[in-house]
């Protein structure tokens, strides 16, 4: 079992950078694939970024590739989304997400079912 708390969001203004951190709580960090989905009102949720365990390989959605960047601190237990170039479609409630593997693969990690953990989100708006 794993706790997922996510931070680092807020008001920003349309070209300008965020960095989102999620920060876990339990045993074998080092162990789980993790993800990063957004929410914008009356939207489903969709995919943003992943990230294998030892880091080793990204995976970007169309829309945010060359603008943010997933990456991750086994050290600290720690995912980051640092977010640059903004735009006010990037406004949503970003969640992170965490996936136990047995080997250091990124099979699924582009669909939110394959997800074992969720944080509880934080909201990041972009201003025109």
């Amino acid at each position: 079992q794993v706790q997922l708390v996510e931070s680092g969001g807020g008001l920003v203004q349309a070209g300008g950078s965020l960095r989102l951190s999620c920060a876990a709580s339990g045993r074998r960090f080092s162990s789980y694939a993790m993800g990063w989905f957004r929410q914008a009102p009356g939207k489903e949720r969709e995919f943003v970024a992943a990230i294998t365990r030892s880091g080793g390989n990204t995976y970007y959605a169309d829309s945010v590739k060359g603008r943010f960047t997933i990456s991750r601190d086994n050290a600290k237990n720690t995912v980051y989304l640092q977010m640059n170039s903004v735009k006010p479609d990037d406004t949503a409630v970003y969640y992170c997400a965490a996936d136990f593997r047995l080997s250091d693969n990124g099979y699924g990690l582009l669909q939110m079912e394959t997800y074992d953990y969720w944080g509880q989100g934080t909201q990041v708006t972009v201003s025109s």
